[in-house]
């Protein structure tokens, strides 16, 4: 006759107890870790999906969108105005200048860029259009274009959206998994 029989030994639940005690201690850090790493890696998503959505270059999005992790939060804020067309690979044509704001190329019919006799651009390569019948005055042109109000539109904020919902749980896997002693 066969005969089987299970034990538990006090010993074994004594370290369950402290491992259960010592995760409890740490589980802020670890969600506070959670969430920093997932909020630096959707940031890098978010740059690259607004390079995308607005034609704008990667640098010009970097610097306008920073990161304010805070503990228990991660927050993308973003600053910027009207954006002037010579952010959007504006050339000069016949008809105007053409730019690609929202990366789709059209001309602004009547603008123009300034050039030195030289032949390199004046003020930096702004667009100008006449603002009166003689050659001044001249104004700025802009883009209708806000990068904070493209961050939380379109298919840059549904890739934050995603990042967060596949990363965050992850990464607090990954973290809890640490300090509970086990490879993550």
């Amino acid at each position: 006759m066969a005969f089987s029989s299970l034990e538990i030994d006090a010993h074994e639940v004594q370290g369950l107890a402290e491992t259960l005690k010592r995760a409890e201690r740490k589980a802020p850090l670890a969600i506070v870790r959670a969430i920093k790493r997932t909020g630096d890696m959707s940031k890098v998503r978010v740059v690259r999906a607004l390079t995308k959505q607005t034609g704008l270059k990667r640098d010009v999005i970097v610097r306008a969108v920073k990161a304010k992790p805070a503990g228990m939060s991660y927050s993308l804020h973003s600053r910027g105005g009207n954006v002037h067309l010579k952010y959007f690979k504006a050339r000069p044509t016949k008809k105007g200048v053409s730019a690609a704001p929202w990366n789709k190329r059209r001309i602004f019919a009547g603008t123009f860029i300034a050039h030195a006799k030289g032949g390199g651009a004046m003020f930096g390569g702004q667009v100008f259009k006449r603002t009166g019948a003689s050659r001044l005055p001249i104004e700025a042109q802009r883009s209708g274009l806000y990068i904070p109000k493209e961050m939380i539109s379109g298919a840059t904020a549904a890739e934050f959206l995603a990042a967060v919902r596949t990363i965050l749980p992850v990464r607090l896997q990954h973290e809890l998994a640490r300090i509970l002693g086990g490879a993550g």
